[in-house]
């Protein structure tokens, strides 16, 4: 079901996801406050990260990482790119 909310990340109204990406406290505040917009951009940034440093999703300090960076990126300062990441698409 489509919702609007105001999203935290972006500051402006917009469509919220359609479900809760997690099912514990930190979905459901990524549901409440992270519109469908700001969330693309997390995945993109997710996959930077994971790719970067080499990480295995099924490796629980992996997946500490990624949900520490995750914070940042949505409801922090947006966090740091990994030392020596270049853009390519610049």
């Amino acid at each position: 079901m489509d919702h609007e909310i105001y999203c935290f990340k972006l500051k402006k109204k917009a469509l919220g996801l359609s479900q809760p990406p997690y099912k514990n406290d930190l979905g459901q505040k990524i549901y409440d406050n992270i519109c469908q917009e700001a969330w693309n951009m997390w995945l993109e940034r997710q996959t930077m990260i994971i790719n970067e440093y080499r990480l295995s999703c099924f490796d629980p300090k992996a997946r500490s990482i990624i949900f520490k960076e995750l914070e940042m990126f949505l409801f922090g300062d947006g966090g740091v790119a990994p030392s020596g990441y270049r853009d390519p698409d610049t």
